[in-house]
């Protein structure tokens, strides 16, 4: 038998972070800021710009790149929105094609920096 005293909790906003690795300290510092807004944060999970043995094959490297790049399209896919993640209103070309992907899917889209014009938008 179900206990229907308790209210009925809705579950948390899912947000995907995306943006250049490059910038690894602000995606870590959005990731901070949206879980402390009670949200569920998907975030790039590795820094391929920083050595690790992972990657230091360049064919493993070619590899893995790929496979990161369809994982986090998956995270765009179970996210309800996308935070780009732009300092200086830096988006890069991975980025761009996220963000076009994100608004094919009809995903709200926050950015963290202001951008320079539409283009920038996907």
């Amino acid at each position: 038998m179900q206990d229907t005293t308790q209210p009925t909790r809705q579950r948390p906003t899912i947000v995907v972070l995306c943006g250049s690795t490059r910038y690894w300290d602000a995606l870590a510092e959005a990731n901070v800021y949206e879980t402390a807004a009670g949200r569920i944060v998907l975030a790039p999970g590795c820094d391929m710009k920083n050595p690790h043995p992972l990657w230091a094959d360049p064919q493993q490297a070619d590899r893995l790149k790929a496979v990161l790049d369809d994982l986090h399209l998956r995270k765009i896919d179970l996210a309800d929105e996308v935070l780009v993640v732009n300092p200086h209103g830096y988006i890069g070309d991975s980025t761009r094609c996220e963000i076009a992907y994100a608004t094919r899917l009809g995903k709200p889209i926050r950015y963290t920096h202001p951008t320079e014009g539409d283009h920038d938008r996907g």
